[in-house]
């Protein structure tokens, strides 16, 4: 990083300048193995912009936390928590280990106070990138005659080219769970999930409505493509899903949804367009049926196959139509009793 041009961050439309930053991650993951050190400066606005609050005895502010994110601002022995405390004059007072609520800042100097708050701020949008995604905002794509047509395929291809390397049955999405994914969420909390759910139900409002006039989106699930640039070394092979009418509707929705996930914190940015698309394969299911597809599973275990014969053979393969009405705040490593994945909250289109 540059001395002169510093790393810029955006957490929920107010931007900060990274000046420097010392990570250190220590291998055991207990509460006071973090410590983090930063200084960083709000560039569009002042920084006690934020709610604070006077007091008899100075100022107050106070931040809604998941407990997830309490060991990073404790820090390794607390080393963290001290150095912030002196470094803004202030004290931070942090709820016990798993117990959800505002930590609070208070301190003489308002400015002291509103310090503390960025710089928590910034350091959690930091540790928050990195923890796994716990929910996804999806379209259910296991019609029954999607599920039956895509058994079809996959008998074929078990059939026709099981003597191709790497394509064996292990590979191969759960018929009950064929989906389309809008974007992965990282909620840590009750409340997390609660604001996603107000927030999809805001654009259902905002846009939605006025895309689907109220009624579902037929599309196709229509030919098979791959993810990487050669053929004969495929991690990932997925349906193509469009819309029957031609039209772009289902892209301004997916679109506006990435977008809208993505400037609440709650969607990091994998893309800046979503890919209309529904994993039939996936290399990663070799070890773990249940891993979606953007797990952080090391890809060096990912043993690859040859699919040039399949993907020849059924390029134009229809897997069939199907009319999306609903999204969902799909949660990971579930199942609801259809099969499909327990839905934290969602949206209808009619």
């Amino acid at each position: 990083m540059e001395v002169l041009r510093p790393t810029l961050i955006n957490i929920h439309g107010r931007i900060y300048r990274k000046n420097h930053v010392k990570e250190q991650v220590y291998s055991n993951e207990e509460e006071d193995d973090f410590t983090y050190s930063e200084v960083v400066d709000c560039m569009d606005e002042p920084c006690d912009s934020v709610l604070i609050e006077q007091t008899e005895q100075g100022y107050r502010c106070t931040m809604d936390v998941p407990s997830a994110l309490y060991k990073y601002i404790i820090g390794k022995k607390a080393e963290t928590k001290r150095r912030l405390e002196t470094e803004t004059r202030t004290s931070i007072n942090i709820p016990k280990h798993g117990v959800e609520g505002p930590i609070v800042i208070t301190g003489q100097q308002r400015a002291g106070v509103a310090s503390a708050q960025t710089r928590i701020e910034v350091m959690l949008d930091s540790f928050r990138r990195k923890q796994p995604f716990t929910h996804f905002l999806s379209f259910a794509i296991n019609h029954r005659t999607i599920q039956e047509q895509f058994v079809k395929f996959k008998e074929e291809v078990l059939e026709g080219h099981s003597q191709d390397r790497g394509i064996d049955d292990s590979i191969f999405q759960n018929p009950a769970k064929l989906h389309l994914t809008i974007g992965t969420l990282i909620l840590l909390n009750d409340q997390e999930v609660t604001k996603a759910c107000e927030l999809l139900r805001k654009c259902k409002e905002d846009f939605i409505d006025k895309l689907t006039d109220g009624k579902p989106l037929a599309v196709w699930v229509k030919g098979i493509e791959y993810m990487n640039d050669d053929p004969s070394m495929v991690d990932v092979l997925y349906g193509k899903i469009e819309m029957k009418n031609g039209t772009d509707k289902l892209q301004l929705i997916v679109d506006g949804l990435l977008e809208r996930f993505m400037a609440s914190g709650l969607m990091g940015k994998e893309w800046d367009r979503v890919k209309l698309h529904a994993t039939m394969m996936n290399t990663l299911f070799r070890r773990d049926p249940t891993v979606e597809e953007r797990s952080k599973q090391n890809v060096r275990e990912r043993e690859s196959f040859d699919g040039r014969n399949v993907l020849k053979k059924f390029e134009d393969y229809l897997f069939g139509e199907v009319e999306l009405n609903t999204v969902h705040i799909s949660q990971r490593f579930s199942a609801d009793s259809s099969g499909f994945y327990s839905s934290s909250g969602s949206i209808n289109f009619s």
